[in-house]
């Protein structure tokens, strides 16, 4: 004969089922709202015939070729995003690392103060932040001057983040500062989450085994780290390729972005079938590289 408790039981992993449900219900609902309809209406609009315009409209005739043709026009543009990008992130992690390190291991009783002055740029506007850059890279400004001095400027003449020997402001190197600063946040957080969690007496024992320091960080700390790496390099990767707004207060027509191209052609072109192309090659370069990075990073095992 069955008991209450027999009969319960059912009910009670059916509402445990139902439970999980009703919690992803607002997630998929935020998702559904904010990502999926505007996503389809981008990939719909990439898709307009070419020939179309705001005065006549635009009709959904599957025009692939879209593509292609945005890619010829704006190829220039988009490797320029990736490699600002690319190497804002790289000059992230070495700074961000040594910051997350420092406050990790060697702040004390600094560390929260340290954390609080990490996101204090945060309490500002974006805005706000990338043009106060204009500021410090003016022409007349300090920062020129003591480049000059040192001769920084004719060393990044040579490389060519900058276009002339006596100015920072309105070069690739205004840009890729604007984002390196922005961004660092989006570095240290995840490195500094990973680097509090490595127990310091795995270092230690590293050292009571002989191994020099520099050893012991490339054979210890900076494996156990790998996680806040990879996801610090994400964060910051990801925006600094699609932003457009230090390109835009920093840079010149010779440093525009793939973010202002897509900019420009919503808003003032008013080219939705182009801007739409290239805003979905955009993001399908992105994903791949994500991808294979994170496959070669090794996430599975890292996370």
């Amino acid at each position: 004969m069955a008991t209450l408790d027999d009969v319960a039981a059912p009910q009670r992993r059916t509402k445990r089922k139902l439970t999980g449900y009703w919690l992803i219900l607002p997630g998929a609902l935020w998702l559904l709202v904010f990502f999926v309809i505007p996503f389809y209406s981008l990939v719909a609009s990439s898709l307009f015939d070419p020939d179309g315009s705001v005065l006549t409209g635009y009709d959904m005739t599957w025009h692939f070729g879209n593509y292609w043709d945005a890619f010829n026009q704006y190829k220039g543009q988009l490797g320029r995003s990736l490699l600002y990008a690319g190497i804002a992130t790289a000059v992230c992690l070495v700074v961000g690392y040594v910051l997350a390190y420092a406050i990790a291991f060697k702040a004390g009783r600094w560390k929260n103060l340290m954390l609080v002055l990490v996101i204090a740029p945060f309490f500002t506007s974006f805005l706000l932040r990338t043009l106060s850059w204009k500021l410090i890279l003016a022409d007349d400004g300090w920062v020129v001057g003591v480049a000059q001095a040192i001769h920084l400027t004719d060393a990044l003449n040579i490389v060519g983040l900058t276009t002339t020997d006596d100015r920072l402001l309105a070069t690739p190197f205004a840009v890729i500062a604007g984002l390196t600063y922005n961004f660092l946040p989006f570095m240290v957080l995840p490195l500094y989450a990973s680097l509090e969690k490595v127990d310091f007496r795995l270092i230690e024992a590293a050292g009571d085994l002989y191994a020099s320091p520099m050893r012991g960080f490339f054979k210890v700390t900076f494996p156990l780290s790998l996680p806040g790496v990879v996801a610090g390099t994400l964060l910051t990767f990801i925006p600094a390729a699609g932003d457009y707004v230090n390109a835009q207060l920093l840079g010149s027509t010779n440093t525009k972005m793939i973010g202002n191209s897509i900019q420009s052609l919503f808003t003032t072109q008013l080219d939705y079938a182009t801007a739409g192309a290239l805003s979905v090659i955009l993001m399908v370069i992105i994903v791949a590289a994500v991808m294979a990075y994170v496959r070669t990073a090794g996430t599975e095992e890292l996370v």
